[in-house]
């Protein structure tokens, strides 16, 4: 829920692109559905999220990411053999293979106790960007937030790539997909609730900083971190490492 927002999650303020390099033409639409999307969030997401961070403790709060992290191993690990990421790859078996068998199906993140590499996402977005592809004119998608057409189809992808999405069909519970999906929104918006408040309070133009932060924040999980990137943002409850390997090139600027 409000993915492309939440995702700048630990990012400082960051100056607004001019318009001229802003690759927004439908600006104005795309302003339009981000004002819809913050009154959803600011009368329906943010107090829901708020109530989850209060009557949830902290230790069962990451229980719960942990699970939705672990279930979430099939399609990253798809992502990082997609992008040859074989040493990725590796360390995301290795954490699945702990977390799932000691960590009590994933409850608990024994992996990172035990020294075994931190948490690292991948989706077919950031798949696509580190073989070249440009994300395409900016666009906001309700609710959902930014999702220029490469990061859209790499969503539309994942979900169908997920085992688990085809699983829940088979047996009749796609409740359980939808209801996974808000949880994510809900425990990432919890994370990231005064965060977000210091970037409205700091932008000039909170729409156009959004759109800046989001792309920032795009380049860095492409590159994996590497340096190069626009901007090597602060670590959020979701994110990358680094890695260098010559595939990676200037895209999602």
């Amino acid at each position: 829920m409000l993915a492309g927002l939440l995702a700048l999650g630990a990012a400082t303020h960051a100056a607004a692109q001019p318009a001229a390099e802003a690759n927004d033409p439908i600006e104005g639409f795309n302003r339009g559905v981000f004002e819809f999307n913050r009154g959803a969030d600011r009368y329906v997401i943010r107090p829901v999220a708020e109530g989850y961070r209060y009557v949830t403790p902290g230790p069962v709060r990451d229980g719960i990411r942990n699970v939705l992290r672990n279930a979430r191993t099939p399609v990253i690990l798809a992502n990082d053999l997609l992008q040859a990421e074989w040493k990725r790859a590796g360390e995301t078996m290795q954490r699945f293979a702990i977390n799932s068998l000691l960590g009590i199906g994933g409850i608990f993140d024994v992996a990172e106790a035990t020294g075994a590499p931190s948490f690292h996402g991948e989706d077919l977005g950031q798949t696509l960007g580190a073989w070249g592809s440009g994300e395409g004119p900016y666009f906001v998608l309700p609710i959902l937030g930014p999702a220029p057409p490469r990061d859209a189809a790499g969503l539309v992808a994942d979900t169908l790539m997920d085992p688990f999405t085809w699983y829940l069909r088979n047996v009749n519970l796609e409740w359980v997909g939808y209801a996974r999906f808000v949880t994510e929104g809900i425990d990432l918006r919890s994370r990231n609730i005064e965060t977000l408040d210091e970037i409205e309070r700091g932008a000039i133009d909170f729409y156009a900083t959004i759109r800046s932060l989001y792309r920032q924040r795009r380049d860095d999980e492409i590159r994996n971190g590497r340096p190069g990137s626009l901007t090597r943002l602060p670590d959020i409850p979701m994110d990358m490492s680094a890695d260098d390997r010559p595939g990676r090139t200037a895209a999602a600027r």
